[in-house]
């Protein structure tokens, strides 16, 4: 039902901060958008692997993994795919103009925010 992991967002307690990190550590900087203030899109520099997106804390937040986004091509029929599946907390898709992508939120039985993005909109 879902495909590879599209990226894992990070709050970080100093975006900037992280993101000069991650290049340390050989990721490149793939965007950087004004998603919850300026939010930076990194992937490793050979390409493999799962995108990082890094955002600042903001009020209640704390720092740590804020969701895992899967890629898939048909983000409203994953929706429906998943609420007839017996996933009770699915939101519904919507369009994220600061990113340009189509999403929909849902959770596991403990909370934790998973998104699926639709690969049709990068």
């Amino acid at each position: 039902m879902l495909g590879k992991i599209d990226h894992i967002e990070i709050e970080a307690s100093d975006a900037d901060e992280m993101a000069e990190f991650l290049k340390k550590l050989g990721y490149e900087e793939l965007r950087q958008t004004e998603h919850h203030g300026t939010s930076y899109e990194l992937e490793p520099a050979d390409g493999d692997g799962p995108i990082f997106e890094i955002h600042t804390v903001e009020g209640e937040e704390v720092p740590g993994i804020n969701h895992i986004a899967f890629a898939h091509d048909d983000v409203e029929q994953l929706a429906d795919e998943l609420r007839d599946a017996g996933v009770e907390r699915v939101v519904d898709p919507y369009y994220v103009e600061k990113t340009g992508r189509t999403i929909c939120n849902f959770r596991d039985p403990d909370g934790r925010r998973f998104q699926a993005v639709d690969e049709a909109d990068e």
